[in-house]
């Protein structure tokens, strides 16, 4: 029977699939999680509960009909849980192999809550997928019908390419227009290879391409082309930019050399390591950790692909400056483990004040005097210790400054991982009318992402403000529906 298949969570552990070792896994940008055997995912996927009310499920962005597909992958019916998996997830080996699973489904899952280990939702949807991808399972986009509509998509991220191939599957033609050389946005250039190899962002790059979605790159809206000018190309628009403007530091001392965005340092990562670029400024040390004291200031997911990148750059030493503690952090606990299992060091309760430089430095570091490097470098980050006060308007306990617990962390490269905040889209498109919402992200309807201008939809981080690659592909998936809608509508009037 079916039944006998699943409940096993009583006798079965729970059991991740083997995790490459510390000191090999810093020599190299390759995925740390080895895939699992066939048997092995069967067994695992067989100690889900089938609940009645699966949390699972109520707690993914996109819904996924997880206790379904983990169901047919215990009975060694692969092909029919990849097609369930598909159905609401443009992407799943890209959320199997990135999405915070511990904080979404896993963590909601009742088994868990109950004592016995989360079943591993995430290792499982990666192995159907990689499978269906071996196997041949996942087909060409082929419409069955085409349309005359067009839509103009601005932003080649996760979003947008969700869009994308939910438009292109319904016959729509598709231009993606995207800055970078390549798409995927901050899959390719963002999230380092360790997390989430780039071929596997690339096979989807061809699918969507092989199945007629035009990609225009290189090309800055605002700059190589009018946002009007897009407008008048096509029956309707989607802005998926995401959020690129980084949040800076001030202080003393914060225009030293040596002191560089993540998102800089993350791009020049990726370009050498997994696509074999050159890049000038990995060349000359600027971006590249190599033989370094880093310092990582901030506590979220960009932090932690900052710290372990410069691990496998051959970093001195690697810090994590974070001003909560370890359970008020906001990135995922799963990183910060296989973080500390390679080697970095995190300092909690800590924020910078500013940063020493050139020519010896006041203070010492750790109660030690350093003479300072050349003028304009930096040497150091001048750290406040904090501890845990009231409740803040999030329900998080505010940091406070302890007076006279101030020193200085030696450091030779600092990296600012300090979150996104959305560029000033109507200034930069000179386009009049596209409303903004008072943190400067565009003012969207909500589950159709419709803006202020007609036949204008925007999706993703620029709507909701830096998040996760799930949602931004549940925004896009969302926006490309009332799109199809709005055209239809558009052809119903034509027609009449």
């Amino acid at each position: 029977m079916a039944s006998q298949k699943m409940l096993k969570f009583v006798t079965v552990e729970r059991d991740m699939p083997d995790k490459r070792p510390p000191n090999l896994r810093r020599e190299d940008f390759h995925e740390i999680y080895a895939e699992y055997a066939r048997e092995k995912a069967a067994e695992q996927a067989g100690r889900c509960s089938q609940c009645g009310v699966p949390y699972c499920q109520t707690h993914c962005p996109l819904h996924n009909n997880i206790p379904d597909w983990l169901r047919l992958t215990a009975e060694g019916r692969l092909q029919e849980a990849y097609e369930v998996s598909q159905e609401t997830n443009t992407f799943p080996e890209i959320c199997g192999r990135i999405c915070p699973q511990d904080r979404l489904c896993e963590g909601n899952c009742v088994i868990e809550q109950s004592g016995h280990g989360t079943v591993t939702i995430g290792a499982v949807e990666k192995y159907i997928t990689d499978t269906a991808w071996d196997e041949g399972w996942v087909k060409p986009i082929r419409p069955a019908q085409e349309r005359t509509e067009s839509v103009g998509i601005i932003g080649a991220g996760p979003g947008g390419l969700a869009a994308a191939d939910r438009l292109r599957r319904a016959g729509v033609q598709v231009t993606v227009y995207d800055r970078y050389d390549r798409g995927g946005g901050l899959m390719t250039y963002g999230i380092p290879g360790f997390k989430l190899e780039k071929d596997v962002v690339m096979k989807r790059m061809a699918q969507l391409e092989e199945g007629g979605v035009t990609f225009r790159l290189n090309c800055t809206v605002g700059v190589d082309i009018g946002f009007d000018e897009i407008r008048g190309a096509h029956d309707a628009v989607l802005v998926a930019t995401g959020v690129y403007k980084s949040r800076d530091l001030q202080g003393p001392g914060s225009g030293s050399a040596g002191i560089v965005r993540a998102i800089d340092y993350l791009t020049a990562s990726n370009r050498v390591a997994n696509f074999g670029d050159s890049v000038p400024e990995y060349e000359s040390g600027e971006l590249n950790a190599n033989g370094k004291s880093v310092v990582v200031i901030g506590g979220g997911d960009t932090a932690m692909d900052c710290v372990r990148t410069a691990v496998r750059q051959g970093a001195t030493s690697v810090k994590c400056l974070y001003r909560r503690d370890r359970a008020n952090m906001p990135g995922s606990q799963r990183e910060v483990a296989n973080a500390e299992e390679e080697g970095v060091e995190f300092v909690w309760l800590s924020s910078p004040k500013g940063f020493t430089a050139g020519g010896g430095h006041a203070g010492a570091v750790k109660g030690v005097a350093v003479e300072g490097p050349a003028e304009g470098k930096v040497a150091g980050v001048m750290v406040q210790k904090m501890r845990l006060g009231a409740p803040d308007a999030t329900g998080r306990q505010a940091p406070e400054l302890i007076d006279g617990s101030d020193y200085v962390e030696e450091a030779d490269l600092v990296i600012k991982a300090l979150g996104f905040e959305p560029e000033d889209l109507p200034k930069l498109w000179g386009v009049e009318g596209l409303e903004v919402t008072r943190w400067g992200t565009i003012k969207a309807e909500f589950t159709t992402g419709a803006t202020s201008l007609p036949g204008v939809y925007a999706a993703g981080d620029i709507v909701r403000g830096a998040s996760l690659v799930v949602w931004a592909i549940r925004d896009g998936r969302d926006a490309a529906d009332a799109m199809l809608e709005y055209l239809s509508q558009g052809a119903q009037v034509a027609a009449e």
